[in-house]
């Protein structure tokens, strides 16, 4: 195909298989004609995937990204389809997710003037991307993608949307393929400058603590950078805990490892950060999750924050030094300057926490959730994928799920977005077809996206898909119990499907778990499978609660172990 016979849709097409995308996600629609028809017409690598739901694509392309740490596209028309991608971009932006996402739209000469299926997508999603185009011009095509590209992926990474309204996609092109990127105000590379003052100061304050803790966050392993924090913590013999989404950056089966701290982190790493004298944050924003009362948190400590965004230094945490730039530059500088700590009475009491707050559960009286994971945990070997939704479930998986490298947890953070976790496998699961690939949900998140089973079933995806039933909305029955007086309102899944011939219905195989005593025998029959999806229903004890916990706007030193024998206040903070 020559230059001079490419329409606009064409030469879009071909810049993202330069660029090395390998899948698009999608859902087609009038205004994308065009770009669907491309997708006939130009010869590419890249292989398209036909949703059920925009939302499921998006969802599709974070998995893929978290994987891999690698962006995938998304394709979807004007108007409604548009609309359907906004909580998979708030998604993916508040985590920090890259990925392209290309909206149809109506003909330019039609913009602002309600026409069919137009929506002002450029405006609705100003809040939740890194970076927006309305495309104006056919020719410049190729150099929004590029750029869209690169945006999207240096720096701290996000989602960048590109709107094509079809007379731009079905216009004759004749310009350059390759033009020069025009982004002026734009300097990721100088994340790799890292200030030498505070990295001596840094190294300074290491070297004087008794009681060292490191955070580390998903901006350390979006930098690549877990041999450095592996041989930091091994060299300071410190502690090390993570965030939710840090998950896997450090090996949680090593002895060093703390797990995840905050609202239902382990209660030996909330001891830490309570009485540790420095804490050296690595890609960690400070969420609200995990700081709890910000007056209260680390009060006795000083304080280190190394991240790549300047906007995320001091916007919670007045950090006592704070190191701007990427992590993995950051933390190779500091460990040029490092020693051995005399540490061993510090982790020696933190052996002692470990000892004395377990993460465990009953055995008796049911079958729990935690019982499923924990087993799925020591029957893949801790090799797996996870993907999870939000709730008990992921806070209980965040929990007996440990993992021992970077991309293998995929969970949705800062959104908390209910029906990420499926959607997000089959994302997952293209991107490492070799591994396993097990998605976590409950039954409320699950039914939020669980038309995905047609693209599951469809390219034969070996996805182990767990749903753990408690027919209800188990994280805010939880709240209800132990702050609203154990008024249940708007959270029991009354109706709620039989599963299994749900799964059946799509050609899918499942496996039924109603007994603690059939866990094993029931998790290595659906492991073993992988012709395609297997579909395994747990039905679970309905009101177990998760612990430790830590109330919403309270300090660290407030967690609670065990469920309260006196009725608690309503939280101040967040949800």
């Amino acid at each position: 195909m020559s230059k001079s016979t490419m329409d606009g849709a064409q030469a879009l097409i071909k810049t993202l298989d330069d660029l090395g995308i390998e899948y698009i996600f999608g859902y087609s629609g009038g205004a994308a004609i065009p770009i669907f028809d491309a997708l006939e017409t130009v010869k590419t690598k890249m292989k398209f995937i036909l949703v059920r739901h925009e939302q499921g694509a998006v969802h599709m392309a974070d998995g893929y990204a978290r994987a891999t740490g690698r962006p995938a596209a998304v394709l979807v028309t004007s108007g409604p389809g548009a609309g359907n991608t906004v909580t998979g971009l708030m998604t993916a932006m508040m985590d920090s997710v890259p990925m392209l996402v290309i909206c149809g739209q109506t003909v330019t000469w039609m913009l602002g003037k309600d026409a069919f299926q137009e929506a002002d997508i450029f405006g609705i999603t100003i809040p939740v991307v890194k970076h927006n185009y309305l495309v104006k011009e056919t020719n410049a095509l190729p150099r929004i993608a590029r750029e869209a590209y690169h945006i999207s992926t240096t720096g701290r990474p996000g989602p960048v949307l590109i709107d094509v309204p079809k007379d731009i996609s079905q216009g004759p092109f004749s310009g350059d393929m390759n033009p020069p990127l025009q982004l002026p105000g734009y300097h990721p590379e100088a994340s790799k400058e890292i200030c030498a003052k505070s990295v001596k100061q840094a190294a300074d304050l290491i070297a004087k603590a008794k009681r060292p803790v490191i955070l580390a966050g998903q901006g350390c392993m979006i930098a690549r950078a877990d041999k450095e924090l592996r041989y930091l913590a091994e060299t300071l013999n410190a502690p090390v805990t993570t965030t939710l989404l840090g998950k896997g950056v450090f090996p949680e089966n090593h002895p060093l490892s703390l797990g995840m701290l905050g609202m239902h982190g382990t209660a030996y790493a909330n001891k830490a950060m309570i009485e540790c004298d420095l804490l050296l944050n690595v890609g960690s924003r400070f969420d609200d999750r995990i700081i709890g009362q910000p007056s209260k948190f680390c009060k006795d400590a000083q304080i280190i924050h190394i991240d790549i965004d300047p906007a995320e230094m001091g916007k919670m945490i007045q950090p006592d030094v704070q190191i701007v730039g990427d992590a993995k530059a950051a933390l190779a500088e500091i460990n040029e300057k490092i020693g051995p700590l005399q540490t061993s009475e510090w982790i020696s009491k933190l052996d002692g926490y470990k000892k004395k707050f377990p993460l465990n559960y009953k055995k008796q009286g049911g079958l729990r959730m935690q019982q499923v994971i924990d087993e799925l945990y020591e029957l893949s070997e801790g090799k797996a994928i996870v993907s999870t939704d939000v709730g008990q479930h992921q806070m209980w998986a965040a929990q007996f799920y440990k993992n021992h490298e970077s991309f293998h947890w995929l969970s949705s953070g800062g959104a908390g977005t209910m029906g990420f976790g499926f959607p997000a496998a089959i994302g997952a699961q293209l991107a490492c077809p070799d591994k396993m690939v097990i998605s976590i949900s409950g039954d409320g998140g699950f039914q939020m996206t669980l038309f995905e089973l047609a693209t599951a079933q469809l390219h034969k995806l070996p996805i182990k898909i767990v749903v753990l039933n408690n027919h209800y909305l188990g994280m805010v029955r939880q709240w209800q119990e132990l702050f609203y007086e154990d008024r249940t309102s708007g959270v029991d899944l009354i109706g709620n499907p039989d599963f299994c011939k749900l799964a059946g219905a799509y050609g899918i195989p499942s496996v039924h778990i109603k007994r603690p005593a059939d866990v094993t025998r029931m998790l290595e029959k659906a492991l073993a499978y992988n012709d395609g999806p297997i579909l395994i229903h747990a039905e679970c004890v309905k009101t177990d609660n998760v612990f430790p916990m830590i109330p919403a706007g309270a300090a660290l030193e407030d967690m609670i172990t065990e469920a309260p024998k006196q009725k608690m206040a309503k939280p101040v903070g967040s949800t």
